[in-house]
């Protein structure tokens, strides 16, 4: 049995996308150590003198369809007046004593597949500031947002996964980093093969930002980062954007990555991409 607590607060305004978003967004954590979701609580904090509680209504069944859809059961749960709704699940699921997957098995020789693209927390500050349409937002970054990580881990567990976290807040440098010192090895990120949401990089270069980069920057400087191709300063800013309900950062063996990928693409896994290897050489992150 293994048992996580996550919740957020409201990445878009809309309440019902707001409730699946945070929905998969916990769920995720079960998922990532190879496991199957078998309950689910609410974690709710809301301001119910200031709110409708309609809008309460609404993300409850936002995060009710996300956990109907990933196959558990809603038992229950916990609400709190607070100044600022946050919402999210403590999820209980089940997994094989020995096939427990961390973030700290990786192995040189192995590939990185990586299920979802970057950089939705520029985008979410950008429709706050009125630099992008939620029209937009909402056709190009939330339904994938929203979309549960079962299937690529489902159809991961057919291959020889060593290692796998998925991409939240600390961006897929502060992620990478962990996985690196996890398995004592460098990793050689490619760049250029990295998927990003539609509009990140322009949002980027319009002046736009997320409050988390900062601090996920100062995260890895120390850690023997190497930046070994021509970037500019906010492709860099890319690599540290803060993520909601990312995806799933798969390590397994080279010679198996390809055939994964392809197998994700054909279950509806639309941008599975493999961004890089673990090397034998000293711990950090070579970027190419």
């Amino acid at each position: 049995m293994i048992n996580t607590v996550d919740f957020i607060t409201p990445p878009v305004d809309d309440p019902y996308w707001y409730g699946q978003i945070s929905a998969a967004n916990s769920i995720s954590d079960i998922y990532s150590m190879g496991g199957k979701p078998l309950t689910a609580l609410n974690v709710v904090m809301f301001p119910s003198k200031l709110l409708d509680m309609g809008i309460l209504k609404e993300i409850l069944r936002g995060g009710h369809d996300k956990v109907v859809e990933a196959g558990a059961c809603l038992v229950g749960g916990h609400t709190v007046d607070d100044e600022e709704p946050k919402y999210g699940l403590c999820v209980n699921g089940v997994v094989r004593p020995d096939r427990i997957i961390t973030n700290a098995g990786a192995r040189p020789g192995d590939a990185l597949i990586l299920t979802k693209p970057l950089g939705s927390g520029v985008l979410f500050n950008a429709v706050r500031s009125g630099k992008m349409s939620f029209t937009e937002l909402e056709q190009t970054v939330l339904p994938s947002l929203a979309a549960l990580n079962g299937t690529a881990m489902t159809t991961a567990l057919n291959y020889d996964i060593h290692a796998c976290t998925d991409i939240t807040g600390f961006g897929i440098l502060g992620h990478l980093i962990e996985v690196a010192h996890g398995c004592s090895s460098r990793i050689i990120l490619h760049y250029r093969e990295l998927p990003f949401y539609p509009g990140a990089l322009d949002m980027y270069k319009q002046g736009e930002t997320t409050g988390s980069n900062k601090g996920n920057r100062a995260m890895v400087a120390n850690h023997n980062l190497t930046i070994a191709t021509n970037l500019t300063p906010h492709q860099e800013e890319l690599l540290y954007d803060p993520q909601t309900s990312g995806g799933l950062l798969l390590a397994l063996p080279k010679e198996q990555a390809d055939q994964l990928r392809k197998e994700l693409h054909r279950n509806g896994v639309a941008c599975a991409a493999w961004i890089g290897e673990v090397i034998d050489a000293p711990v950090g992150i070579t970027i190419d």
